[in-house]
């Protein structure tokens, strides 16, 4: 029998550096851990921020802890096309040439020249849970996802492993409400 994983649905966040927190938030400001996320030391935060594109604002958009090496939004095509910003289908930190978008705090905002993806789909897998699953770092697989009338399987879903890592594949908002993905979900590595 395949090995089972909970699949988690990621909704819009952004990730900041501490310097663009600092711009948005205030002089010396830190991020407020809110609730922990499935991977170790991840968190959602207090801190909002508001996205603006070209044809829409999105308001009060999460931010992830801890703050990163780039500042990077990850949104949803839909959402993009709503923005009216490019978001290109990227694994996360790969943000060179990505969409462009202003990011609005309470205490100021930035004009981003790039940035903004669409993640793509993957499995996040520590290196004992990707061996007995027989994939490692970087490859690409198909998952079956068994939900309530909106069964599917997810072709191209890259592998991540690092034993920083605790099971669990993350998809956006668009890929979720495909599957009609509702409540606790779990896929499946198909061949």
């Amino acid at each position: 029998m395949a090995k089972k994983f909970i699949v988690e649905t990621s909704a819009r966040h952004v990730h900041l550096t501490d310097a663009d927190l600092e711009v948005l938030f205030g002089k010396g400001a830190k991020l407020t851990p809110k609730k922990d996320l499935s991977q170790p030391g991840q968190f959602a935060c207090e801190e909002r921020v508001d996205l603006v594109g070209p044809k829409k604002t999105i308001a009060r958009v999460s931010v992830l802890g801890p703050t990163r090496s780039h500042t990077q939004i990850e949104v949803s095509l839909t959402d993009a096309r709503t923005l009216g910003v490019t978001a290109p289908v990227r694994e996360s930190g790969d943000i060179a040439g990505s969409g462009a978008i202003t990011l609005v705090g309470p205490a100021g905002q930035i004009e981003l020249t790039e940035g903004v993806i669409a993640a793509k789909r993957h499995i996040h897998a520590d290196p004992a849970s990707a061996a007995e699953m027989g994939v490692k770092d970087k490859d690409i697989v198909k998952v079956k996802l068994d939900t309530e009338g909106r069964a599917l399987i997810f072709d191209d879903v890259v592998v991540r492993v690092s034993d920083k890592y605790a099971l669990a594949m993350h998809i956006d908002t668009d890929e979720g409400n495909a599957a009609a993905c509702s409540g606790e979900v779990f896929g499946e590595i198909v061949k």
